[in-house]
């Protein structure tokens, strides 16, 4: 970033009325403000080196098949030297505050079972699920992958992990077998973490054996743990069907009806039986892994994004604080009272008024962030709820929040697309809401029907909105308005009232751009690349095992900047705010999920009817973006949309399965093999061809318009 677009930035931020963003004002500023926002975190050793950044430099003498430099990964270090315990942060030290009292946790379950963590309650828990995975014998830095519904066993055994130094890896719950068993095979989990069966839409899911399908080939794997969800336990001192916390009982016929492998299976609840509910944690090294999150990438082969502890820990610390309005207000030099954006500390009476829900399944990154580590760091109170949002009925949402006294609700804009959709002229008045103050949404633009919607019938009318972006690169929010913006005082479509949908602008500590493929600013309403071009501590180190893939995939395009590739497109306004306007590869998001194309592909082409696939993504009202799959099958089949359908959900999941199936004589595709998709998208909108001259068969889109014409009806 030279010195005049730091001028420009720096203007804009006094314009709008913002503290000046330290990264705007250099790159020392930008780490010494880490530096202090690192005094949120307790330490047991300080670091002696604050950032240490080497960007991606091309290798000299090396050069890829199509003649292009061969990049070096960058290396990102932040707080090295520095030791700490991610878990002591989140709960022992709200203990030792003497805040043991106040709830950590409300859990509810989708048939309406609940449960209530104080933070003692919760420091017990973490303590005992710490010992009991050192029994089984992982040690700092395993890897265990987490394969668990919305429940406080996901929660403790996350934050069990980060206590004893090994590596967590969360898996989506509605992930098949497959996806599954990719993600135990790459990291090369020690042990898995399961469940007997899960609810879902009002039924118990059996899911144990998924487990031991995912487990079944060449493994690491020496326990499955199985944590009891939809058996009844069986009966413990001649108390039939009763089993008090704590005691192991007799195996119910459930309980014995589970797949079950002798010596290496074991019940999570009678390993807990057999061990302490203290524990001493230790401090591990600042860059130590603390997770593996894994995303889509436009290869197929999903790619696992490595975060660290202490830069991870310290910025999501911070954003959570300044996005879910916890910082402290300061006396400005008008004499004002304003929220100090660049303050280290939480407000103690913000932070115990403050019942945070972000509805996100614990396996996403979202999760990780706003749901787990964020609000636990800050000594919030947080609800989990297992189920879908329409079961028994779409009021259970709205049930949740009135139960618990939710003040923060962070969505995703296809769960507010929903609700407007069951309750189009407002939640009814038997809810009452008005506990909530400030919304937010994640995963994609919120539509500004929709956003106005959220704001009236969930919000009241007057809370506000953060419309968050970010991603798992990213670790933690990068754009979005404060809750504490003057926007919110006007409505929207007055002047200087709030953008429905717009991300605006970067947090402090960070910042990102949009830019051509030059790497100049775009001029406002012109359509650019968003980069990040100021990075902050919680970014990923690297993809798990594949260095290199991490230098390809994020840091090549720019790599002589020095900047940070998201994957989005982008555009600013004549404000200088920025609008997020999509993938600009080949990743379909969809609620928030972000697919791979060629994955989805992939799946298709197993099945022994698909010779070719290509997907591509299309607009749908309630998802943002759904997948259409154009299939070329092999002659005289028979094989209909449903059954590919059904095959893509069992092969990856059924978040994977696309809405339309067009069977297609070929596919547009380059000389070099490449499909266009973005031909298909455009095929099926009816919208304007973009150019075809690179395609290797010009009348294959020909063959394809008179398909999705026959299927369209036209």
């Amino acid at each position: 970033m030279d010195d005049g677009v730091r001028t420009g930035l720096t203007a804009e931020d006094e314009r709008r009325g913002d503290v000046v963003n330290p990264a705007h004002e250099g790159d020392e500023a930008r780490v010494a403000f880490w530096e202090r926002q690192a005094q949120r975190l307790d330490w047991a050793q300080p670091w002696h080196t604050a950032h240490r950044f080497e960007p991606a430099a091309a290798v000299a003498g090396q050069v890829t098949d199509d003649g292009e430099p061969v990049y070096a990964p960058p290396v990102i270090e932040w707080f090295a030297g520095g030791k700490l315990n991610v878990a002591y942060n989140c709960v022992d030290r709200h203990v030792e505050a003497g805040r043991g009292g106040h709830v950590a946790l409300h859990f509810e379950g989708e048939p309406g079972d609940r449960h209530t963590y104080t933070y003692a309650d919760l420091q017990r828990e973490v303590s005992r699920a710490a010992n009991a995975l050192e029994k089984l014998g992982v040690v700092a830095g395993d890897r265990v992958v987490i394969y668990l519904p919305v429940i406080p066993e996901t929660v403790i055994i996350t934050l069990a992990c980060a206590r004893i130094g090994a590596v967590h890896s969360l898996v989506f719950g509605g992930f098949s077998a497959e996806a599954l068993r990719f993600r135990v095979e790459d990291t090369g989990a020690k042990v898995l973490v399961t469940s007997d069966g899960q609810y879902r839409r009002g039924a118990a899911v059996p899911v144990k054996g998924f487990a031991d399908a995912a487990v079944s080939g060449t493994n690491n794997i020496e326990h499955v743990v199985v944590v009891r969800r939809t058996a009844k336990p069986g009966a413990a001192s001649g108390r039939p069907g009763v089993v008090p916390i704590g005691a192991r009982g007799a195996r119910s016929t459930a309980e014995s009806a589970v797949p079950w492998t002798e010596g290496r299976d074991v019940w999570w609840h009678e390993l807990l039986a057999t061990v302490p509910d203290t524990h001493t944690p230790i401090a591990f090294d600042a860059e130590s892994p603390l997770f593996i999150m894994y995303t889509s990438g436009t290869t197929g082969r999903p790619k696992g994004l490595v975060h660290t502890m202490g830069g991870y820990l310290v910025q999501t610390a911070y954003t959570h604080a300044l996005l879910f309005d916890l910082l402290p207000a300061a006396v400005g030099a008008a004499g004002e009272r304003r929220v100090d954006e660049l303050s280290t500390a939480v407000d103690p009476v913000r932070r115990d008024a403050t019942v945070h829900w972000c509805t996100a399944d614990l396996a996403w990154v979202t999760a990780h962030t706003y749901e787990i580590y964020g609000p636990l760091v800050n000594g919030v109170t947080e609800v989990i709820y297992e189920g879908t949002p329409n079961t028994p009925h779409f009021g259970r949402h709205p049930e949740i929040i009135e139960r618990y006294g939710v003040t923060n609700y962070y969505t995703a804009p296809t769960l507010v697309r929903s609700l407007m959709g069951a309750f189009p002229d407002g939640v009814p008045a038997t809810y009452n809401l008005d506990s909530v103050r400030l919304i937010g949404t994640v995963g994609e633009a919120t539509n500004p029907e929709a956003w106005r919607w959220f704001r009236q019938h969930i919000g009241g009318g007057a809370a506000s909105v953060i419309d968050t972006w970010w991603q798992s690169e990213t670790g933690s929010t990068i754009l979005s308005p404060r809750p504490h913006d003057a926007a919110f005082d006007r409505e929207d479509g007055e002047p200087g009232g709030p953008k429905p949908g717009c991300a605006t602008r970067a947090l402090p500590g960070v910042n990102a751009s949009v830019v051509d493929e030059d790497g100049n600013r775009s001029a406002p309403g012109a359509q650019g690349f968003v980069v990040v071009d100021a990075i902050g501590p919680s970014i990923a180190r690297t993809v798990w095992k594949d260095p290199q893939r991490y230098a390809d995939s994020y840091w090549r395009q720019y790599a002589d900047r020095g900047w940070f590739f998201a994957g989005d497109g982008g555009r600013y306004d004549e404000d200088g705010d920025i609008w997020i306007l999509g993938r600009v590869d080949d990743v379909i998001n969809i609620s928030g999920h972000r697919l791979s194309t060629i994955e989805i592909e992939s799946a298709l082409v197993t099945h022994p009817d698909v010779i070719e696939a290509g997907c591509a993504p299309i607009g749908d009202p309630l998802t943002g973006h759904a997948v259409a799959a154009f299939v070329v099958l092999r002659a005289g089949s028979a094989v209909d949309a449903d059954e590919l359908r059904a095959h893509v959900g069992a092969v990856i999941g059924p978040i994977a399965k696309p809405k339309i199936v067009v069977a297609v004589p070929d596919l547009p595709k380059t000389r070099s093999g490449k499909i266009m998709r973005r031909l298909l998208t455009q095929l099926w909108e009816g919208t304007t061809l973009g150019d075809t001259t690179s395609l290797q068969d010009e009348s294959s889109v020909d063959g394809i318009a008179r398909a999705v014409a026959d299927q369209q009806g036209r």
